[in-house]
């Protein structure tokens, strides 16, 4: 069960931040190699990172096809259907922070499997979340958001932590996950319109 929610976790935020970073390639006018790239990089940057340091090695991300063709698939909708996921500012937000949520679980989940200390589980989760989003913004020459906007690696890192937190109290994994759901979603919501803008495109 462990693994399967771990899977679809991570797959399910490959997806959310797949879609993201196609959106900044598209506001850009790439290629659809551009988008393809750009959605390749958001969605799995963070969780290749994470596996190289807890030595999950060859990562998920490489190793297993799924979340390429997941990278694929949501790079190929957004090219073809950008105008209207641009149209839909709001619903992209919330489907960020819904993967921002994802990734965060998974990863402090993947590093307490491999038997890292919560603290550190923790620490990996928000990079987990935040690394995808990172390279988007770096590979679109953008500061990124997370060295601008506290409330994104904030965010990250509560999710992470209640994830290690219910480890420690022994809280099943599909419990905590429940737990994280809402307190991303409702972080993101705090940010100001110019701040919306800029998240949902790495501007």
């Amino acid at each position: 069960m462990g693994h399967i929610l771990l899977l679809v976790l991570d797959l399910g935020g490959t997806f959310v931040f797949a879609i993201s970073g196609a959106l900044a390639a598209a506001r850009y006018r790439l290629d659809i190699f551009g988008v393809l790239v750009l959605a390749f990089a958001a969605g799995n940057a963070g969780g290749i990172t994470r596996d190289i340091l807890i030595g999950a090695v060859p990562p998920a991300a490489i190793a297993d096809w799924k979340y390429l063709t997941v990278s694929v698939v949501a790079g190929l909708i957004t090219f073809y259907w950008s105008r209207v996921l641009e149209h839909l500012g709001q619903a992209v937000l919330w489907f960020d922070a819904v993967g921002l949520a994802f990734f965060a679980v998974a990863g402090a989940e993947k590093a307490l499997a491999y038997g890292l200390n919560p603290v550190m589980a923790a620490l990996l989760g928000m990079l987990t979340g935040i690394g995808g989003g990172m390279l988007r913004d770096v590979l679109v020459n953008q500061i990124p958001t997370v060295l601008r906007a506290d409330f994104y690696a904030l965010a990250a890192l509560v999710g992470a932590a209640i994830v290690a937190g219910g480890h420690m109290l022994h809280i099943p994994p599909i419990m905590t996950t429940y737990m994280v759901a809402p307190v991303l979603p409702s972080t993101q919501s705090n940010q100001t319109p110019e701040q919306d803008c800029c998240h949902t495109f790495g501007l």
